[in-house]
């Protein structure tokens, strides 16, 4: 035999070892790995985990000012709606009300939950805006569409037609402020992305842009004396 056949067959045989020591570590791995996976997915550590990752959405600082506004804005809705009861409101203004209590009530949940579940200070909802830091000292900011202090003590006296007036009046400056925080939200760069915030804010744009086209028929109906249902 000579020196070149056998330096082929040495090559051929070494060649053959390295293949089936692969092969044998590959199917030892295949084997390692699939036992502790069935395993994870029952520990308790594991379970608590997922749910963690299943959380980590894509959100910014937009999302947060959004969500956290929001909570705010809604609250002064529920209070003005609140007083429809009271306050002589005809019976299509009490269902318009207690449309928006009850939506709106459900919403402050759903926006307090997602900030809590993303380690975000979570407002209370507070008729009065958003408490904010400014130069050191903590101010309570407005959002847009929301009643000042003399608008909702001009609202809370009236009765009767006039506070029909009046609540269809503020409730439409009201819900265009709303509108227009859920635009600035989806102009804001990688905003609006999350789940959660993608719809709660889509839903806001729908539901109270067609209750503001209602309550402007309304209006104009409580101003020819006309009554709307």
């Amino acid at each position: 035999m000579t020196l070149s056949q056998s330096s082929g067959i040495t090559a051929t045989f070494l060649a053959a070892i390295v293949v089936s020591a692969c092969s044998s570590t590959s199917q030892g791995a295949m084997h390692t790995s699939a036992t502790p996976a069935i395993a994870q997915q029952t520990d308790p550590s594991y379970i608590a985990k997922a749910r963690a990752d299943s959380l980590r959405h894509p959100y910014t600082e937009a999302d947060v000012s959004f969500m956290s506004g929001m909570i705010g804005h809604h609250a002064q809705a529920i209070v003005m709606s609140g007083w429809a009861p009271t306050h002589g409101a005809s019976a299509s203004v009490r269902t318009l009300a207690d449309r928006i209590i009850n939506a709106q009530q459900d919403e402050i949940v759903t926006m307090q939950q997602w900030l809590r579940d993303r380690v975000q200070p979570v407002p209370d909802a507070r008729a009065t805006g958003m408490k904010m830091m400014m130069n050191g000292v903590e101010q309570e900011m407005l959002m847009p569409g929301m009643l000042t202090e003399v608008q909702m003590k001009q609202l809370d006296a009236a009765r009767g037609p006039e506070f029909d007036r009046l609540f269809l009046t503020y409730m439409i400056q009201h819900h265009r402020g709303a509108v227009s925080m859920v635009k600035d939200l989806f102009g804001s760069y990688g905003a609006g992305q999350d789940e959660t915030v993608f719809k709660f804010a889509s839903d806001v744009n729908v539901d109270q842009s067609t209750e503001i086209a209602r309550m402007q028929k309304m209006l104009a109906a409580l101003t020819l004396g006309i009554s709307v249902q």
